[in-house]
């Protein structure tokens, strides 16, 4: 039994994976500050409301965007294990071929959700991961990452919005009840989801008018599903995406 770890600016999934089959997916809050034995406890009290045994684990491997806290986990699962976790980033195999200025700054979960996005979807396709933020990653016929957008996600913009305008409340992201609201908290349920979704749409468009074709458009993140039900394109929503990439690569490594 493999873990697999993806951490992010907000949240850190957690999961394991038995040669082509996930097991289990957990997600907890990212805490910049814990010690490894703080994710050592965590991580062993996840194993444990799963039925599993951190005596099962033979292997590891991480994804991460914060580095403060790649080398805490990774020696919480050392501690926990006995195993020492792969890390993607240089150095690592995934089979994907890169077409970036400079392939080193693409984000290690954008990576391992395009290796999994290849290797179950047609291409090319559009990868829209919906966190802290927006990611759009393209991919050609080619089986090649051409690039995409990063953009502030759904909480980082509701957040600035409340911030910077002293009258409008903190609330909570929600569906709407339509797209016209009739008081604040309803103009700003709408004006979130529904912007956000007209958004993916309009970008969906672009890349496919820039690329002369159409894409398979796929979908993952937090806020995926609160969102991608409000488009007009056709978009297939797979939230174990990144663990199913993780997955792929730590076999390549193997």
């Amino acid at each position: 039994m493999i873990l697999a770890v993806d951490i992010g600016n907000s949240n850190i999934v957690i999961g394991c994976f038995e040669d082509e089959t996930i097991l289990f997916e957990e997600w907890l809050s990212t805490t910049p500050n814990a010690t490894a034995i703080e994710y050592t406890v965590t991580i062993k009290t996840i194993l444990e409301l799963n039925h599993l045994d951190a005596s099962c684990i033979r292997g590891a491997i991480i994804s991460s965007v914060v580095p403060s806290v790649t080398h805490t986990v990774r020696h919480a699962i050392s501690r926990l294990t006995g195993k020492e976790a792969l890390v993607v980033g240089p150095g690592i195999k995934t089979g994907l071929k890169i077409q970036l200025d400079n392939p080193a700054q693409l984000g290690s979960d954008r990576v391992a959700e395009a290796v999994a996005a290849i290797r179950y979807y047609p291409t090319p396709l559009v990868i829209i991961d919906m966190g802290t933020a927006t990611t759009i990653s393209v991919i050609d016929e080619k089986d090649s990452f051409r690039g995409g957008m990063i953009y502030p996600g759904m909480l980082v913009s509701l957040e600035s919005l409340t911030s910077q305008a002293s009258q409008l409340p903190h609330i909570s992201l929600e569906t709407p009840k339509k797209v016209i609201g009739t008081n604040t908290i309803d103009c700003m349920k709408s004006g979130v989801i529904y912007s956000t979704a007209a958004a993916i749409d309009g970008v969906a468009d672009r890349i496919e008018q820039e690329l002369g074709t159409s894409c398979t458009l796929i979908s993952t993140g937090g806020y995926a599903n609160q969102v991608i039900p409000f488009c007009r394109r056709e978009i297939v929503m797979d939230e174990q995406l990144l663990l199913k990439g993780l997955m792929i690569i730590y076999n390549k490594n193997r």
